[in-house]
This record gives C-alpha cells, sequence and structure tokens, in this order.
C-alpha cells in the first residue's frame, strides 16, 4: 500500500505534532548556525589576516558566542531620553522575525515515508513559495527605518534612509533575476524548482543534473551581489558604515537589543545562501546523478551549499573595502538592473524558441 501524503484532513493529530517537530528543529538548527556563524566569520577573517581570532573562550574558542550572549543579556539596557519608546522596543523583532519566517518554505529534502504517510522535509510547501520570500524578505526593512527613525538621532536616521533605498535598488534587480529561473521552470514552488534541477544537463548528459547556474550564470550572479545588498553585508553595509555613522541605524541601542540586529544579519545571511542554492545549485539534490551520491540526506547537501555560500560571503567581507554611497546606487540603477531586464528578455526568447 503507498503511504498517503500527510495533511490535517487525514490525521489531525499527527499533522499538528510533526509541524511543531519541524518548527522545533529548524528554529533550533537556524540559530545555531547564527550562533556559531559569528565564530565562524571571526575565525575565517583571523586566519585570512595572518592571525588566530577568538581561542580563550573554550578550544579554539568555541564558547564565544554562549560568552558573547551572555556579555550582551547581563548590559544595561540604555533608552534615548527622546526616543519613541514602542517603534523603539519593536524594531529589532521586526528584523529578526521576518527572517526567521522566510525559512519556513525551504524544502530541505524529499518526502520520506513516517507511520505510513509521506511527510514533507519543509515546514510549508506552497505553490508561491517564492513570492512569499519576496514579501518576507522586503519587511525587515522597516524594522531598519524604524529603528533609525525611533532613535531620535541624526546618524541613526541616515543609515535607516540608507537602507530603504538600498532596499528599492537592489530588490528590484533581485526580483527580475528570480523571474529568469520561474521562466525556465514554470513554478514559483521552491520544491518544483528543485524537481526540474534533478532532470540530466540539457536534456543530454544523464549523470549531470540541470543545475540552473549552468544556464543562468549571469543570474546566479547578480542573485549573489543583490543578496549581499539587501542584507547590508560588507561590501554594501552602508546604513550601518562606522568611519560615516558611528553605526548607523543602531547607534543608540544596547544590549540583547543590540545582539537582536545582528541575529538578523546572520539569519538572514542563511535565508539569502539557502534560497541561492536551492534556486541555482539544486536545493537538497546531489551534485552529480550517481548512486552512491544519491544515499547521501538532502538536507546535508543543503547544508552544505548553505555553509559554501557563507564562507564565498565571508570571504568577500576581508576582501573588499565598503563602496561608497554614490557607487553604491550607481551600480544598482545603471548596472544590475539593466542586466537583469537584459537577462529576462533572453531568456524569454530562449524560451519561446525553444518551445
Amino acid at each position: 500500500m503507498t503511504p498517503e501524503t500527510l495533511s490535517l484532513s487525514n490525521s489531525p493529530l499527527m499533522f499538528v505534532g510533526i509541524m511543531l517537530l519541524k518548527l522545533l528543529v529548524v528554529f533550533t538548527v537556524t540559530m545555531l548556525i547564527v550562533a556559531y556563524a559569528t565564530w565562524c566569520e571571526r575565525k575565517i577573517i583571523g586566519h585570512m589576516q595572518t592571525r588566530l581570532g577568538p581561542m580563550r573562550t573554550g578550544w579554539h574558542g568555541l564558547l564565544q558566542p554562549i560568552a558573547d550572549g551572555l556579555k550582551l543579556f547581563f548590559k544595561e539596557d540604555i533608552i534615548p531620553t527622546l526616543a519613541s519608546k514602542v517603534p523603539f522596543l519593536l524594531a529589532p523583532m521586526m528584523i529578526l522575525v521576518p527572517a526567521l519566517i522566510t525559512v519556513a518554505v525551504i524544502p530541505f529534502g524529499p518526502d520520506v515515508a513516517l507511520a505510513g504517510f509521506m511527510v514533507p522535509q519543509q515546514i510549508s510547501d506552497l505553490n508561491v513559495g517564492v513570492l512569499y520570500i519576496l514579501a518576507f524578505a522586503g519587511l525587515g526593512v522597516y524594522g531598519i527605518v524604524l529603528a533609525g527613525w525611533s532613535s531620535n538621532s541624526k546618524y541613526s536616521l541616515l543609515g535607516g534612509l540608507r537602507a530603504s533605498a538600498q532596499m528599492i535598488s537592489y530588490e528590484l534587480a533581485a526580483g527580475l533575476t528570480i523571474i529568469a529561473i520561474i521562466m525556465l521552470s514554470g513554478s514559483l514552488s521552491l520544491r518544483e524548482i528543485v524537481a526540474v534541477q534533478q532532470t540530466p544537463l540539457w536534456g543530454v548528459c544523464s549523470f549531470v543534473p540541470n543545475w540552473y547556474i549552468f544556464t543562468q550564470p549571469l543570474a546566479f550572479c547578480l542573485f549573489i551581489v543583490t543578496g549581499l545588498a539587501e542584507i547590508n553585508r560588507t561590501p554594501f553595509d552602508m546604513p550601518e558604515a562606522e568611519s560615516e555613522l558611528v553605526s548607523g541605524f543602531c547607534t543608540e541601542y544596547s544590549s540583547m537589543k543590540y545582539a537582536l540586529f545582528f541575529m538578523a544579519e546572520y539569519a538572514n545571511m542563511i535565508v539569502i545562501a539557502a534560497l541561492a542554492a536551492t534556486l541555482f545549485l539544486g536545493g537538497w539534490s546531489a551534485p552529480f546523478n550517481i548512486g552512491i551520491l544519491q544515499m547521501v540526506p538532502g538536507f546535508v547537501w543543503l547544508l552544505s551549499k548553505v555553509f559554501a555560500l557563507m564562507f564565498f560571503f565571508i570571504w568577500l567581507r576581508a576582501t573588499f573595502p565598503r563602496v561608497r554611497y554614490d557607487q553604491l546606487m550607481r551600480m544598482g540603477w545603471k548596472v544590475l538592473i539593466p542586466l537583469a531586464l537584459a537577462n529576462v528578455v533572453i531568456t524569454g526568447l530562449v524560451v519561446v524558441i525553444l518551445n
């Protein structure tokens, strides 16, 4: 008897239990990666600059994220006298929550059989998963703008305004790059996009999967650049440029509210890496259609790709200096958007000709 798909109608209690278990596992793993991404970044950049990075707390500094968390938790929480209290307190959560919510539609592997039911390795398989991620990814900037405005500081306000202008500029290009993937796959579901990429490359190479990085290399490069600008990572961290704005939108924050901003940054980095891996690198599928590689669990392949992309993001931070703000806006409007539009037009023509 073939297992049926688990749904609320055929087994309500088991459905709710499995959903809670998946939420707990995904949230725990995401927060662990967020915590130790800070350690990895400090160690990687340290070795690239011929130094050791954290070494004192734990073996090779492995307990440093815990020490940093305890330090920030017990630090004095200061709220400026002239700040708008309610938005000032809400802003850090408005940045972190959308970053965590977007993980819900990332597929971590194929469906697995459990107690006679087929359970998807995904919190929610939305047929418009791409639109869901784009919608929630754009909400984080509201928290940054709110943090800058509510602090009643000119430095913070300038950081918030920079974040809003940067989001508008680079989200357009990011959306256009994803449109090319939607045109090729014919679906807005991330699970369907991964499934299409498991077919043979160009219908000929049976052992090489049809990852979209092969057919859309320009879109992949544009997505990585726009993704870095979306999450305010170096060299595009203009909203918190310490050489100009002290610490930008989070200048007036302290204690755990300050920590939430950086947790959101690393959570967003995980989301961008996972989305890039899903859209362009085959998601949870193996790099080659070979039997022994197919035996490796899907979530291992996905996490490997996510960690590789996060290493690349850290490598960029250690390599490139911060760009000027006029260079940032010029590149967004005059380079990335025209290139993304040209890629969409060319992809559309190829799809029409091949069909």
